[in-house]
Formats: structure tokens, sequence, C-alpha cells
């Protein structure tokens, strides 16, 4: 049976010429196929389209079109604010296009439009090769590229969107259009951070770098040392090398092997460090951090692949995060972030989380339109819990995070950190310049805006 306001036959069509799979209300599988990484949102959508290709990509932006429908676009599905689903409309699911085609020869990658982190990363490790991906294995390639892209091999590789070489998008009107350096140069530019505003990204093909050696220097602290900590990580950060990165993260103390006893369930202070290289150097390069008397460590060389998963959060849980980027992270500014330590929701999956900037993000002189890249510090309160008694304290947590560390704050903010917060958190995400730029590429590929449901950048009049 048609959801209400689509009729019978046209479904059928759609089941019919779709080489994927459309899922509707009531049919087996509606509740997986419709589901999302955030729990928190529960949006029931009048059809899923499972794509298999670039050609049922077209179909269903066509259906959605001809039935008016809301239409809605997932790679990953990791997108807080729930921008990958919809109640009433059609979700595009590129799911099934997660082929990752690595040439080694020239160190580049051609990744579907649903493939995750994972894809591509196991696809590039077998040749010693790698980029800038997110910090969770299940996020999606596309929607992390196309919002900007950082990671924990920025400061030595850049963005992703930095490595991006070429893009194939499909279009409101179903056409399709190549988007690189010397093709469609205007819309390239516009990629680089303006997310899904200007059509269905299929695929994207992305630089690699060469990654022979990864390792991570994690050290566990009791809470009260964080203020120490947090400022002698800073001050590490200040004069580290490009290969460096991490960051400073309060979170509950898990059930592992490595954690001792008295510091699982409990709120605990991590100094991470990501090293592009061997073990030995890792070492020799933290040896500043290593004497503060930590109560746990985990020193290793290991896969970048494996390194993706440490942090992964199973699906379902319920997600409110926010960001705030500092132009400077003095000793009162450590203070503020650390007090907001107390108050996190514990025992969950929350984390409270500072990342240096700097390296090959600052150095960039690509002006896309990602104002963030400038700042020294991140600060991304990223809150997870699974009891939904937990909303209140959670999202006020959250809030109160952003404004104990807004006095340092240079006002613009990467969008993928972000949920829906409003205009004017758009608006600091791509510069006030840039969105008027960004604009006029939206009203030549999207001048009814059909592609809304993102943090949207609506067409110049």
């Amino acid at each position: 049976m048609a959801p209400q306001g689509i009729a019978e036959a046209a479904l059928a069509g759609l089941r019919q010429e779709l080489t994927g799979t459309a899922v509707a209300p009531g049919d087996q599988g509606y509740d997986d196929a419709r589901a999302v990484f955030n729990g928190m949102l529960d949006r029931r959508p009048a059809v899923v389209a499972q794509c298999e290709t670039e050609a049922d990509v077209a179909r269903a932006i066509r259906f959605g079109r001809d039935n008016e429908l809301e239409i809605a676009v997932r790679g990953g599905g990791h997108s807080v604010a729930g921008m990958s689903s919809t109640d009433g409309g059609i979700v595009v699911d590129l799911g099934r296009m997660h082929t990752v085609i690595v040439d080694p020869a020239s160190r580049a990658a051609r990744v579907g439009g649903g493939a995750t982190m994972s894809h591509l990363d196991r696809a590039t490790q077998p040749y010693g090769l790698a980029t800038t991906g997110g910090r969770a294995s299940t996020t999606g390639v596309g929607g992390f590229t196309l919002g900007g892209g950082s990671g924990w091999l920025e400061r030595k590789c850049g963005l992703a969107c930095d490595n991006l070489i070429a893009a194939e998008l499909v279009t409101a009107d179903g056409e399709t259009v190549h988007a690189s350096a010397d093709e469609n140069s205007e819309l390239f530019w516009a990629l680089h951070g303006g997310g899904g505003n200007f059509g269905v990204v299929t695929a994207i093909t992305l630089q690699l770098h060469s990654l022979p050696a990864m390792s991570m220097v994690m050290l566990l602290f009791r809470p009260e040392a964080g203020p120490e900590v947090v400022r002698a990580f800073r001050d590490f950060m200040e004069s580290a090398p490009d290969e460096a990165g991490g960051g400073c993260i309060y979170l509950t103390g898990a059930p592992e092997p490595f954690v001792p006893e008295h510091l699982v369930g409990k709120l605990v202070c991590a100094a991470l460090v990501t090293y592009t290289g061997t073990e030995a150097e890792a070492r020799q390069v933290t040896e500043p951090l290593l004497g503060l008397g930590h109560d746990a460590e985990v020193i290793s060389e290991l896969p970048y692949a494996e390194l993706q998963c440490m942090l992964d959060d199973p699906p379902g849980m319920r997600n409110y995060w926010s960001a705030e980027y500092l132009d400077s992270f003095p000793d009162e500014g450590v203070d503020a972030f650390c007090s907001r330590a107390d108050t996190m929701p514990v025992p969950t999956g929350t984390q409270h989380v500072l990342f240096p900037m700097g390296g090959a993000v600052a150095r960039s002189e690509a002006d896309y339109p990602l104002p963030w890249r400038t700042a020294q510090w991140a600060v991304h309160p990223f809150g997870i819990w699974e009891d939904p008694a937990d909303d209140v304290r959670g999202i006020q947590w959250v809030r109160d995070v952003r404004a104990a560390v807004r006095p340092w704050s240079q006002g613009t903010v990467y969008l993928n950190f972000i949920g829906d917060e409003g205009r004017g958190r758009v608006l600091a995400g791509f510069g006030e310049d840039n969105y008027k730029r960004l604009a006029a590429v939206k009203a030549k590929y999207d001048p009814s805006n059909v592609f809304r449901r993102n943090h949207n950048i609506k067409p110049l009049r």
C-alpha cells in the first residue's frame, strides 16, 4: 500500500525502475531502512530509495519532485541534526554505493557516495596510503568531505576537502555534473565546505598520502589532574610537528584491560596524541607529556584503520553536539574548559573534547568557504547517552560548554560538528562573503532549493 499522498501506480513504477530497492511503511525492513545514527530522531519517510546506481539517484530525485516530497540524502547517516531523513518525504539512500577504487600509482581513490570511513581506510591501507578521515569509522566519507572534513591526519595532510580532486553529482533536474578544478570550477569551490546543497554527490575522488606507520599515545589521568594536563597538552601542541595530532578528552572510563579498576565508569581525563610515524618516534615526541603522572597508558603502533575505530559509538544512541573555535586558549580558557567536565553526564558515551588545529590546516592558502580553519583550537562537546531522561541535562551541558569558552571564540564553526542551531550559525560556518558566493552557486544548480535538508544555503535571488 502506498503512503498517503503517493499513488499506488507511482510507487510501483519507482520500485520497477530502480536497480536498488524502494522501501515504504509496512514493508519488511522499513524500520531498519529509516534508521539514522542519532537515536534522538525518529522520522518516518514515505519512501526510502536504496540506490545502487547514478541512474537510481536521478530517478529517486525525479520521483520526489513529481510527488512534491521533501528530499533527504543519506550517505553515512551521521548528521546529528537528522538531516539525512525526513518525515513524509523521500530519502535518497546511497548506502549501497560504497565501492572504493584505489589507484596507487596516482595516489588517488574514487569513493562511492555511500562509503564510510571504514570502506575507505581499509581499501587504502594495503597500499600504505591514507587521507584525512573522520574520527569514527562509521562516518560517511561524502558528507564528511563536503562539509570540510576534520580528522586525525589534518595537521599533516590538510582537511578532507583539501584533498578533493573531483566530484560527480546529480542535480535537482536529474542531470549528471562533474566538478574539478578545471571543470565547473565554481561548483568545485562550493563543494569544499558547502555540503549537499548543490546536488547528490554520487562519487568523489580523493588525494591519498603515504602513511607507512601510524602510532598513538593515550594517557589516562584522574579528573582532578585535568587542568594541569590540558595546559601541558596545549603547550606541547603549540610547538609539536605536523605529524602530531590528537586531543584532550574527558570521558567515562571504559571497562577495558588497560583502564584501572578505579577509573572504570568514572570521569577520566585523557591526553591523546596521534602520530604519523613509528612508535619510537611518537614516544620521543611526546616525552613532555609522559612525566605528568598518568594512571594508565596505551602507546602503540597500529594500522590507521584501527585508530579510526577507537572512538566509535554504537548507532541508535541519543546525540547532541556542538563546537566553538578558539583564537586563543589562555590559562583562564583552560580552567573554563575543565570546569565543565565536572557537570558532564557520566557514565555515558559523552566526550568533552579539545582538538588542536594548525599545521597544514592553517597553512593552506586555498580560498575555500571554511573560515574556521584559521582557529588555533576547537572545543567540541560531544553529548551521547542512551536514556531519554538524560536529554535535558545532556543538551544543557553542551550549551554550557559553549558559553564557558565563548570569550576566546572566533565566532566561526565547522558545521559537521553541530546540529540545527539556526541561520546565524550557518552563516558563521561559511562567513558572510563566502555565503553570498555559495548562494550564487546554489541558484545555478538548485534554484528551487530542492536540497534543503542540510545546513541550508538559500539560492541567490
